[in-house]
């Protein structure tokens, strides 16, 4: 990437609650113009990377990796590579080294995505303030 291409980023690595984080990431997200992808197009490829991260679980934990606040950054390059960023629950969850390669084959699969990229990373570690509502609902964690 060069420095003056114009990337797409989604960071979910604030402490703040996801809403204000994703309503605060498209509002920064460049015009149009600024990127290669028209806004409707990256509206609807954001909405269904969203989607497909909702298709992957631990098998530990009955609530999908987006809502458990696992995926940290979602970063659409202008030539549609993807990059995320994730963490697990914790450094030794038995699924370490399989849940990227899920990540990944859930993502690829959206529409305007050519390839995708996983990496994990435990900075900041995750804890369960980075969980939404909907997931301490399910884990009865209220």
């Amino acid at each position: 990437m060069t420095e003056n291409t114009a990337r797409d980023v989604i960071d979910l690595s604030g402490t703040a609650p996801k809403e204000d984080v994703i309503a605060e990431a498209s509002a920064e997200l460049p015009s149009a113009e600024a990127s290669a992808i028209p806004a409707d197009e990256l509206a609807r490829i954001t909405d269904d990377i969203v989607e497909a991260l909702k298709t992957v679980f631990d098998p530990e934990i009955p609530v999908d990796i987006y809502e458990l606040g696992l995926i940290y950054k979602v970063d659409l390059e202008d030539d549609r590579s993807l990059k995320v960023l994730m963490s697990l629950t914790a450094p030794g969850c038995p699924v370490a080294g399989e849940m990227p390669g899920w990540v990944q084959e859930a993502v690829e699969k959206v529409d305007g995505v050519a390839k995708a990229m996983v990496e994990l990373t435990f900075d900041p570690p995750w804890t369960p303030a980075r969980m939404s509502d909907e997931a301490r609902l399910a884990l009865n964690m209220f």
